[in-house]
């Protein structure tokens, strides 16, 4: 039975593991997903985030995709008293809809597009990297900046899936800023 133990440990790590695996998009369309996106709502375990987030509003982003398939995103944040702009490119990883980007301090980041309707919403997972402090995001992306109470229960259903809490989710308010 003492032989038996670490085989059973190793094997149920490998089913949680498994059971772990983010699911992505089937049959994305790169076309169809390109344009305009507000943020309305994110959850994530960043600490910055968790400071910030009763003091956000939605942002925008973005998104293209370079011929080679990356995505490139430009993100404008409202912020107290100014418009903070950010340019991030992520890079195809070889798997389908996952893409790979580096940011600041040359950290980490994997992105992929768990669900969308093209028209509507797209729920993206995002894992950072870091040595120092990883975390993982979760965001609720609509075209217009209101959201319905549907999608907003259907994203909050998600957020414990993620390994993350609802304390740590900010549906982001309007902003007629940039």
């Amino acid at each position: 039975m003492t032989v038996a133990l670490p085989s059973l440990a190793l094997a149920l790590l490998c089913l949680l593991r498994a059971g772990a695996e983010v699911p992505v998009q089937p049959d994305f369309d790169t076309e169809k997903f390109a344009g305009m996106w507000y943020v309305t709502a994110t959850a994530s375990n960043c600490s910055i985030f968790l400071k910030m987030k009763d003091k956000m509003k939605s942002p925008i982003t973005t998104i293209s995709f370079t011929p080679e398939g990356d995505v490139a995103m430009k993100l404008v944040w409202p912020l107290l008293d100014k418009c903070q702009k950010f340019e991030l490119l992520f890079q195809q990883s070889g798997q389908a809809r996952r893409y790979t980007g580096t940011c600041e301090a040359q950290e980490k980041r994997d992105l992929l597009v768990m669900e969308t309707d093209y028209d509507h919403y797209a729920i993206v997972h995002e894992v950072h990297r870091s040595e120092t402090e990883p975390s993982t995001a979760l965001q609720l992306l609509t075209r217009e900046q209101d959201v319905s109470p549907q999608l907003l229960q259907k994203f909050m259903e998600l957020i414990p899936t993620m390994g993350l809490t609802k304390d740590m989710l900010a549906i982001l308010p309007k902003s007629g800023e940039c």
